[in-house]
């Protein structure tokens, strides 16, 4: 069963961890100086926080988890037949998780990553640093999430009409 991700970036853990905890009504399963992350069953939910320099504090990205490969496929495959720019990272570590994942920006440049977890990991990671040129929907990323731009929400647009 796949489930539905939303990580948030945030000024302060500790308050927010705080504030989360009380309205799911349960800790975070993981716990870290910089991230935070509860894996929810009702709802179903994968929800993040973290701190990240230089980033709002807000909607960070949005995705779904997938439960096995095979989900995985799956997703990629409705991602293709929307006809989205897709970013397949393939095999990371970030958010402090090894992951197979995959990238789009909707038309509104909210990103949304589609990813199978495969094993924990102890550092935070960084997303791969793939160029402009080798993906056009993205720049080089920072962890987590690939920096949409106008171009590119102006590409998908033109792509849906």
């Amino acid at each position: 069963m796949k489930r539905f991700h939303v990580h948030v970036s945030v000024d302060c853990i500790e308050q927010s961890a705080k504030f989360y905890t009380k309205l799911f009504d349960a800790k975070p399963t993981v716990i870290k100086d910089d991230y935070a992350k509860w894996m929810l069953n009702d709802p179903f939910v994968n929800f993040a926080i973290s701190v990240r320099p230089g980033l709002e504090p807000g909607l960070d990205h949005l995705g779904i988890q997938a439960d096995s490969q095979d989900e995985l496929k799956e997703l990629t495959q409705q991602l293709k037949t929307a006809n989205m720019e897709i970013l397949d990272e393939g095999n990371t570590t970030c958010c402090y998780a090894e992951s197979d994942k995959a990238w789009v920006i909707d038309c509104q440049g909210i990103a949304w990553e589609t990813f199978y977890t495969t094993n924990t990991s102890t550092v935070y990671g960084q997303d791969k640093n793939l160029s402009h040129d080798q993906i056009p929907m993205a720049k080089k990323s920072a962890c987590c999430k690939p920096q949409a731009t106008q171009d590119i929400v102006a590409t998908l647009k033109v792509k849906d009409k």
